[in-house]
């Protein structure tokens, strides 16, 4: 065996590539080969459909878009023949009239190979089976003598089932002698744990080390967290990569004595948990401003808690230069409120201006007076209140350019409450999957401590006194959120119950609740469902965000009453129609 063979040196490219930007991506592309060719790679590697940027949705079935991607695959692959390192990256692929999720090995100035994703999600916020031919389960790459099998995302998370490719067994018995994943995979709370766990159960099944490279970026409502990692066979960690943030690592492998190969590289703790909450929401807020081409962004601030945890997000995402806070004040604003904003605003050192809105809304009153002649006075007239703001921010918007954030946290949002300061008018809404009670741990977390990179303060931001007053809403004078809600710690388990785990709400008054109050957030929950498709996009960090995840007809005359579900009579279904819809699902 040679010298070279005994030593195999990858460089994973962490980066944050954007859906559309072909050309730009291939830039990227070529200054992690620079890099890798700099530490003496023999390999760089890039994420999953990296030149076209993913998800690319409905982009990628555009045939001029896969030409572009074509173009910008054959041009790094010329490139490759100046003796520097192979370069493994992801592109949409046509082949034979089918269009694949690839990844294509650029070596000695050719596409020396393609690989084929195999398993296509289409769960969540993946829509891949409609998009993209299934590939078939091939054997390794040879790169300087050393055979690489390339699964790609997918590929390595499904268990054996009859839909199942298993691309990791195929690879072990064809030879393979490291497993290297480029993948597309968005964050979501403790996702880190499920990821581990997918890999760990492909090398112990394969007895080879796998490589784990994630993309990281924002892009639309997905947060890529990245948080690339390696293990060795022997399931120990090789390397560990920092989470929202690019990173390019060049890993040595060395050929052990019994043949596998074996790293030590870096490894950076991660974060979890409410720190990788607030992180994701930042980048996603970052990413979507910057991509899209805002010049900045504005956000109403009421002196309460969600305008505040949001002020403090843009400030992180994009620097005080580039964040505009408006109080839009009227005759039910408390004095406490405004004392508040203003405070909030001087410590994250923004700008800040109050526009009282008296003016537009008994404009709007006055207009409004002959049409609602003889109509009693109820919510609309107080609803006023929140068109008003949210038509003088968008006009603010129009007028400089800068995106208006909205503010509306998920509980709110849920049972159509969010609709004060612009909650659901603007452009992005980085709370939008963030629950009440932890929009309150989120804003003691800033308090005490920011993501790295973040581009606010140190120290305290968000006035205490914001964290700590009981919240309040201005639909009605005096009135707040709790008098026609339950306590948002109850709210938001009862939510949790009905979004995240679709429970019926037999089993959830079952596990304690109040009957009446569970089938009260369940109505406002269901018929909130045509303001949800209003609403701008937003951060996603749960399982089952609103938009991607959680789809519901707006027109829907359905309602669980709450009863026990009933149980299935099987004795009437005979075998023979088993069979028959069997055979036409075959």
């Amino acid at each position: 065996m040679t010298e070279r063979a005994a030593e195999f040196v990858i460089t994973l490219a962490q980066l944050n590539p954007t859906v559309g930007d072909v050309e730009g991506n291939a830039a990227k592309a070529r200054a992690a080969r620079e890099r890798a060719k700099a530490d003496g790679a023999d390999l760089v590697v890039l994420s999953e459909l990296f030149l076209a940027g993913y998800p690319p949705e409905d982009l990628v079935l555009k045939p001029a878009f896969q030409a572009a991607c074509r173009a910008a695959t054959e041009a790094l692959a010329r490139e490759s023949a100046d003796g520097g390192p192979a370069m493994l990256i992801g592109t949409p692929w046509v082949d034979e009239g089918k269009l694949y999720n690839a990844c294509a090995l650029l070596e000695g100035g050719r596409i020396a190979a393609m690989r084929y994703k195999a398993n296509l999600p289409n769960y969540g916020v993946f829509d891949e089976k409609r998009l993209f031919a299934r590939g078939p389960a091939a054997g390794p790459l040879t790169v300087k003598g050393v055979r690489v099998g390339v699964p790609i995302c997918e590929d390595i998370w499904l268990e054996e089932s009859s839909e199942y490719e298993n691309v990791v067994e195929c690879l072990a018995e064809t030879g393979a002698e490291i497993i290297v994943v480029p993948n597309g995979s968005p964050y979501a709370r403790d996702k880190s744990d499920v990821r581990l766990s997918i890999a760990v159960a492909r090398v112990t099944e394969s007895a080879l080390p796998l490589i784990y490279l994630n993309q990281v970026g924002g892009q639309d409502e997905l947060v890529f967290d990245g948080a690339s990692f390696a293990l060795n066979a022997d399931l120990s960690v090789a390397a560990q990569l920092p989470a929202f943030s690019e990173h390019i690592t060049t890993l040595r492998w060395s050929r052990g004595e019994n043949g596998a190969w074996r790293c030590s590289g870096p490894t950076v703790p991660e974060l979890d948990g409410d720190k990788a909450d607030y992180a994701a929401c930042v980048l996603g807020l970052r990413d979507y401003v910057r991509k899209n081409g805002f010049a900045g962004v504005l956000l109403g601030i009421s002196g309460g808690i969600d305008s505040a945890l949001c002020a403090a997000i843009a400030v992180d995402a994009l620097g005080k230069e580039q964040v505009r806070g408006v109080m839009l004040p009227f005759r039910y604003t408390a004095q406490v409120s405004l004392d508040d904003a203003a405070k909030l605003a001087r410590n994250l050192d923004i700008r800040y201006e109050v526009l009282p809105i008296a003016d537009a809304v008994n404009g709007f009153e006055k207009i409004l007076s002959g049409p609602f002649a003889g109509l009693p006075r109820d919510i609309t007239e107080e609803n006023l209140q929140a068109r008003a703001r949210g038509t003088l921010l968008m006009a603010m918007s129009n007028k400089t350019g800068a995106m208006v954030v909205t503010t509306g946290n998920k509980s709110e949002m849920s049972v159509g409450y969010a609709t004060l300061y612009g909650d659901m008018n603007g452009g992005f809404n980085p709370i939008k999957d963030i629950y009440k009670t932890e929009v309150f741990r989120l804003s003691s977390l800033r308090n005490s401590w920011k993501p790295e990179g973040a581009l606010g303060p140190s120290g305290e931001v968000i006035p205490p006194n914001i964290i700590t007053r009981p919240p309040t809403a201005e639909l009605r004078e005096n009135q707040t959120d709790q008098d026609s809600l339950p306590p948002y710690d109850m709210l938001d388990a009862i939510l949790e119950r009905l979004v995240e785990r679709e429970e019926p709400l037999a089993s959830i008054v079952a596990s304690g609740f109040d009957r009446d109050v569970v089938a009260r957030i369940d109505r406002l929950l269901n018929i909130a469902e045509y303001k949800r498709r209003q609403a701008a996009p937003g951060v996603k960090v749960t399982r089952r965000n609103f938009g991607r995840d959680r789809r519901y007809p707006i027109t829907n005359r359905f309602r669980d009453l709450g009863r026990p579900l009933p149980e299935p009579d099987e004795t009437l279904l005979s075998r023979a129609a088993g069979a028959s819809a069997e055979a036409f699902d075959g």
